[in-house]
């Protein structure tokens, strides 16, 4: 099915997911098999993969199989699984109902679909049973049946209420995917492993779904769960270097790093040092650590399209930034936290962790009887090993070969900031792994999606400071002492919105008459390179998790957003700078509110959820670059003019 004759197929769909108030719906959420709009896109993606898999439909990679397994739930009413109580009219009667297209994102849009996917609470509700496990039981054996047929939006439904993808079945001795590889239901087999279904389960016999579907003659299929098993090492290969391994001729591709990072080194021990520390990770925390790169290489590809499709025009992050992996509830607090240091590694840094596990996971299966590969989902070694081996011991020689020092000397350079006490023979975790990787280059380690437009704004501010200058000289005649009075902003919202000179000081005009004197562009480039500097320090605070840094940069913020103000008059004669002015006073407004709730609650107040804080904070103070460029530019344009 074509692209085009989906979008025909599925836009009444799409309009009653009720996250698209546009024609062209551009991503999807694989594992609910929905199709959704750039503004929701952001909230979906903010939710983490463990709730809503985000793809584009049209810049990203897909497998054929994948892809079309969407499609078809797409377009046989998928959305219907999430929305199933919001169809009885009794609930539109009680008030109960989906936003409109016309309401805002935040927080119509995005508290709905939260309570929608990250919540269900809107799924079917089954009957109450005094035992829980006996009703997934039942629903883990209708998916086992169901596979073998075509229907995909019942199997959908089914693991929407709890079914279990990897349900083995007592008396069949299968799990659905063995069921699905016999019957050639490739896309119910892409389905099942989207929930986690693992392709190299063996049956009561130790056969595969693989070998099931090579029996059966579906050799399309048995390929398909050959590189669905591979998945994890074939999709970072692929982000480095755009190849992935055949699986015919060898399982896996190591890229190598360009010669010009580690110019004319020749520090090989401390190479073989930075790979003591990767092997000496007992094996789940590798899986743990390769499954996290994972989710960080999905983050940064979807970052990389995003700002792709956006309209260039204005601020291509003022929706919603995801700056790092959203926190996942089943992980623990120092796992997430070591999953959301992994976006302040430069492109350098993550090219060579990348590496460095695509090394060690081939160095690893080589290492045991097993060949058993690396699953995304499921544990990387989940077969049982050899009993007189501990696996919180380290398992391998502790010392890189000869052979694979060669492959990682791009490590080298990295290494130079590290002290001789992070060289020791001692148990290491993940986490110090990851503050290893983050010592080696610190000094490179920028704030990431976030300082990219802080950057690009402070870059085109330096470029019009330069044509001012260089067009009317560094004088300035322009008195920006003013007093700044704020005012409710006209929408009714409560916020102050118009800053301007009280009219004792305006010196020009009576009170309520357009004033149409602009200040002078250097003026307000000048402002604006302040206002971005606080913002920068305010993104790295989000970034560091310093969140009782946020209230003082808020101030900053504020009280820099006022100055610049300042400088221009009470009543301006152009709309436009009326419009940014209003926004960039309520977004200042709103930042201080916000960047309070991160300060120490009452006892027995609620606990802040600090990653919906952070997300907030983001917003305003993307609102409030976004005023002042718009600001630079208009005022830049009318001095010209």
């Amino acid at each position: 099915m074509s692209f085009t004759k989906l979008k025909s197929q599925v836009m009444v769909e799409c309009l009653n997911i009720n996250c698209v108030s546009v024609s062209d719906p551009g991503w999807t959420s694989i594992n609910r098999g929905v199709l959704i709009c750039d503004e929701c896109c952001s909230v979906h993606r903010s939710l983490g993969r463990h709730i809503s898999i985000v793809k584009h439909l049209r810049h990203s990679g897909w497998p054929p199989a994948l892809l079309q397994m969407v499609q078809t739930l797409a377009s046989n009413g998928a959305n219907s699984i999430w929305e199933h109580s919001l169809l009885d009219p009794a609930q539109v009667q009680s008030g109960r109902r989906k936003p409109n297209p016309q309401d805002k994102v935040h927080p119509t849009k995005s508290e709905f679909i939260r309570a929608k996917y990250q919540m269900l609470a809107f799924v079917h509700k089954l009957p109450c049973r005094d035992d829980d496990g006996v009703t997934t039981k039942d629903l883990s054996k209708q998916l086992h049946s169901s596979v073998r047929t075509g229907s995909l939006e019942t199997c959908l439904r089914l693991l929407s209420l709890g079914a279990q993808a990897n349900f083995f079945h007592p008396e069949k001795g299968t799990t659905p995917l063995h069921v699905a590889a016999k019957a050639g239901q490739i896309l119910q087999a892409e389905l099942l492993v989207v929930y986690g279904a693992d392709p190299g389960a063996p049956d009561i016999n130790g056969r595969t779904p693989m070998d099931y579907a090579r029996q059966a003659g579906h050799m399309e299929l048995a390929e398909r769960l050959v590189e669905c098993q591979y998945e994890l090492t074939d999709r970072l290969a692929f982000y480095l270097c755009g190849r992935r391994p055949d699986h015919k001729n060898g399982h896996y591709i190591i890229p190598q790093m360009a010669d010009r990072y580690t110019p004319n080194l020749d520090l090989s021990e401390l190479a073989k040092a930075a790979k003591k520390k990767l092997q000496a990770l007992n094996n789940r925390l590798f899986e743990e650590l390769a499954m996290d790169v994972y989710d960080e290489v999905d983050r940064r590809e979807n970052d990389a399209v995003w700002l792709t499709t956006q309209n260039h025009s204005t601020l291509v992050t003022e929706r919603s930034a995801v700056p790092f992996l959203p926190v996942n509830p089943e992980y623990s607090a120092t796992r997430n936290q070591g999953r959301q240091k992994l976006a302040r590694f430069n492109a350098r840094e993550f090219a060579t962790l990348i590496i460095d596990i695509l090394s060690d996971a081939k160095r690893r299966q080589q290492g045991k009887e097993t060949s058993k590969p690396f699953d995304k989902k499921l544990p990387l070694f989940p077969d049982p090993v050899d009993p007189g081996i501990d696996d919180d011991q380290h398992d391998y020689d502790s010392v890189a070969s000869d052979e694979d020092t060669d492959t990682h000397s791009h490590t080298v350079s990295m290494m130079q900031s590290m002290d001789s006490s992070d060289l020791s023979d001692g148990p290491i975790t993940l986490q110090e792994y990851l503050e290893v990787k983050k010592a080696l280059a610190s000094s490179e380690a920028k704030v990431q999606q976030l300082m990219k437009v802080n950057n690009n704004l402070s870059e085109e501010l330096r470029r019009l400071q330069k044509e001012v200058w260089s067009r009317y000289g560094t004088d300035s005649d322009y008195d920006n002492t003013q007093t700044v009075v704020m005012k409710p902003c006209s929408c009714g919202c409560g916020c102050s919105s118009s800053m301007g000179r009280s009219s004792e000081e305006e010196g020009g005009g009576e009170l309520g008459e357009p004033n149409p004197s602009l200040p002078c562009t250097e003026d307000v480039i000048l402002k604006t390179e302040q206002v971005t500097k606080n913002i920068q320090e305010l993104l790295r605070a989000a970034q560091e998790f310093k969140h009782d840094s946020f209230v003082p940069c808020s101030e900053k913020i504020h009280s820099a957003v006022t100055e610049m103000a300042s400088l221009f008059p009470k009543r301006p004669a152009l709309d436009a700078v009326h419009c940014s002015l209003r926004l960039l006073a309520s977004s200042a407004s709103r930042l201080q509110v916000e960047c309070r709730k991160a300060a120490p609650s009452e006892p027995g107040a609620p606990a802040v959820d600090y990653q919906l804080l952070t997300q907030q904070v983001i917003q305003c103070a993307y609102d409030i670059a976004k005023a002042a460029k718009q600001l630079v530019t208009i005022t830049t344009r009318e001095k010209k003019q």
